[in-house]
């Protein structure tokens, strides 16, 4: 293979790309990443206001960017963004799963024991991860089944392989995320055939909205005994920033992969491979 058929298969050109939780840090990422590689890129949000800050970065690669506003949990507001986007660049081929979090009231501390974790907050959590990404999958998907032609990307956890201590919620709802993505993908290609791939990424310790008031302190901006737990069981020695996450990404999402489907990949620093001795 050549250098220039290398090249093509990483050209995203008149591939429409939906991220549901577009506008956060990591999802913000990807949909300026995949615009900059000629994509139509719809970010899909709450609060579409908050993708304001990615404008700049989304206008200025070769593809075009759409922000629709949207419920993960809620199948007529994905309708509605399914439609809007549809009738602006055409049927969705590629969507990215990245709405997701953990929640404070959902999460151990020492004055707050599993036992007191009270249902709606873990309620609240599974919903948000594992319901937030099976029904896109649903609406989004569907088109992807008529045509018998799409790439789906979940987004799991390190949590997933790797528990982690006071966020079992979360952790439980990660591990559901990368179980139902093996399901997908071999119910996708034995249903409807090869050409729809499911896969997901499993990132390790970013830095982002959710998890900042865990790693670091609000005040000092130091990080907390977790956050240097973290670090010291990190064998890169570091936090993920959200440009690392692009080379699997893309990856995944490109006929590079057109072989691949099934699988959850870890983005972590060698976290993962760490025993800790």
């Amino acid at each position: 293979m050549n250098r220039e058929t290398l090249t093509r298969l990483y050209d995203f050109t008149g591939r429409t790309a939906l991220i549901t939780g577009g506008a956060g840090i990591l999802g913000g990422e990807m949909a300026c990443a995949l615009a900059g590689m000629g994509a139509n890129v719809a970010i899909l949000d709450r609060d579409p206001a908050l993708a304001d800050r990615l404008m700049d970065r989304l206008r200025s690669g070769p593809g075009r960017a759409l922000v629709v506003a949207g419920d993960v949990l809620k199948p007529e507001s994905l309708a509605q963004a399914e439609a809007k986007v549809r009738a602006e660049f055409g049927p969705v081929d590629t969507l990215i799963n990245a709405a997701g979090g953990n929640r404070p009231d959902a999460t151990t501390t020492p004055d707050k024991t599993f036992f007191d974790l009270l249902p709606e907050a873990l309620r609240g959590v599974f919903d948000l991860n594992i319901l937030g990404t099976m029904l896109p999958c649903q609406v989004f998907g569907r088109g992807m089944a008529e045509r018998g032609t799409g790439v789906i990307l979940n987004v799991s956890s390190m949590n997933a392989f790797r528990p982690l201590t006071r966020i079992a919620a979360y952790s439980a709802a990660k591990a559901a995320v990368s179980n139902f993505t093996q399901w997908l993908a071999v119910y996708m290609a034995q249903t409807y055939g090869p050409n729809i791939r499911v896969n997901a990424i499993a990132p390790g310790f970013f830095l982002t909205d959710q998890n900042r008031y865990l790693l670091t302190d609000a005040q000092t901006g130091d990080l907390t005994p977790r956050g240097q737990q973290i670090i010291s069981h990190t064998p890169l020695g570091r936090f993920g920033e959200p440009e690392d996450l692009l080379g699997a990404v893309l990856w995944l999402l490109s006929d590079a992969a057109r072989f691949v489907t099934g699988i959850v990949v870890p983005i972590d620093g060698g976290f993962s491979a760490y025993s800790g001795v």
